[in-house]
């Protein structure tokens, strides 16, 4: 593994665990020239996965794109970046569990619901708001409105 900080191509493990979620291995590396310490993590590489869109266009899925928004809707919110991996690693790895390689951007946005549902209202709401295509407020309000009867 190449050093980021000098870019000696070698470097030995120092510590190695399992990540929360068990999806890939986080290891603690040295670098065997200047002694600094970075964090690797190895997953299983996946077969890709499309994400079929509103207008019908495909495109490959992006856990980064995911991400984002998890951190638009969560943004200002008790929320940390660790919870955000682990709703991620939830979301792409119940869209794997299904075994299709094409899935539609809907049932992301119904598994994040899902998530951030549990997690925190405030959150949800924005995010449904974004998923949903809110048009007013009244939209606004009977969402919230199911949310607190449910």
């Amino acid at each position: 593994m190449k050093c980021p900080f000098c870019g000696y191509p070698d470097s030995k493990v120092v510590d190695s665990r399992s990540t929360i979620s068990a999806s890939a291995i986080r290891r603690r590396r040295e670098c065997l020239k200047c002694q600094k310490r970075f964090t690797t993590y190895e997953t299983v590489e996946k077969a890709p996965m499309m994400v079929i869109k509103k207008d019908g266009r495909r495109e490959p899925f992006d856990r980064n794109k995911l991400l984002a928004g998890l951190m638009k809707a969560c943004q200002k919110r008790p929320i940390s970046a660790g919870a955000l991996e682990e709703i991620a690693s939830n979301v792409e790895r119940e869209l794997r569990g299904e075994l299709d390689r094409e899935i539609e951007s809907s049932a992301i946005g119904e598994a994040v619901l899902r998530q951030l549902k549990n997690i925190d209202k405030v959150a949800y709401v924005r995010f449904a708001s974004v998923y949903k295509e809110f048009q007013d407020i009244e939209t606004f309000i009977r969402e919230i409105e199911e949310l607190h009867n449910r």
